[in-house]
């Protein structure tokens, strides 16, 4: 039964679409994890400063006990970020999330679930796609066969706007300004400038392709993978380009 809507109530609560980054364990050293994620602060702060991270525990062997998993939590802190829960994982995860008084966020399941039975696998690697593809016409690259038609937005996305296109492409008429965000479970496809941040493959799809006009991005990501720019390389800066995934690592070239 839905609950009747009061318009004295004190607030409205909903879930929507937000863009959290997933900080993933590889061993449990808080020093360490501190001074990587300075470093990454430090090279785009417009990026990761507060930004709103998940912690990832599950390519560890063992669980880390409270105090180390603590401890990780301000390194986190220390570095200019903002831990908001922890990354889906065993029954012993959602214990230690109870315990930490933390949300377990259930996004990252899918990429990062450990091998029955087993400890912590790691990630599958997104099968390489040829090193050198031929230039192709922007609307050439077809959405998975799971896909829907289309998202089309037609105009600017200005500066604070997030545009998500589910379980579909996205077609952006228009420029993406500084500070805005497309994101879409399959490809992405922006006839104007980008000047913001365009992460397409959402849900993980590797094969899933960026297409822009004009380039001048903040951040461009593929399934998770990314690269941030404080300065376009001089061959890219307003040119016509394509980004993909080849094995993990995100290439980009001129259309």
């Amino acid at each position: 039964m839905n609950a009747k809507m009061d318009t004295n109530d004190a607030c409205d609560l909903r879930f929507g679409q937000v863009g959290i980054a997933c900080v993933r364990v590889r061993r449990v050293d808080a020093a360490a994890l501190c001074d990587e994620l300075e470093r990454r602060v430090r090279a785009a702060p417009q990026m990761f400063a507060r930004a709103a991270v998940v912690l990832d525990l599950s390519h560890l062997l063992d669980l880390p006990d409270d105090g180390a998993v603590d401890a990780l939590l301000e390194a986190v802190r220390s570095a200019g970020m903002l831990p908001v829960g922890l990354a889906y994982g065993t029954s012993e995860t959602e214990a230690l999330a109870k315990r930490m008084g933390l949300p377990l966020i259930a996004k990252f399941r899918a990429a990062y679930e450990p091998a029955a039975g087993g400890p912590a696998a790691d990630a599958p690697t997104p099968r390489a796609e040829p090193a050198a593809p031929q230039p192709e016409p922007i609307l050439s690259a077809p959405a998975p066969g799971s896909m829907q038609g289309a998202q089309h937005h037609v105009g600017s996305v200005r500066s604070g706007q997030q545009i998500y296109a589910r379980d579909r492409d996205l077609i952006v008429t228009g420029a993406v300004a500084n500070g805005a965000e497309v994101i879409a479970d399959g490809n992405i496809h922006i006839y104007g400038g980008l000047r913001g941040r365009a992460m397409a493959g959402a849900q993980g799809d590797a094969k899933a392709r960026i297409f822009v006009s004009d380039f001048r991005a903040e951040l461009v990501a593929i399934a998770g993978q990314y690269r941030v720019f404080e300065q376009i390389p001089d061959d890219l800066e307003g040119q016509s380009v394509q980004c993909w995934l080849e094995g993990e690592k995100l290439l980009i070239a001129k259309l």
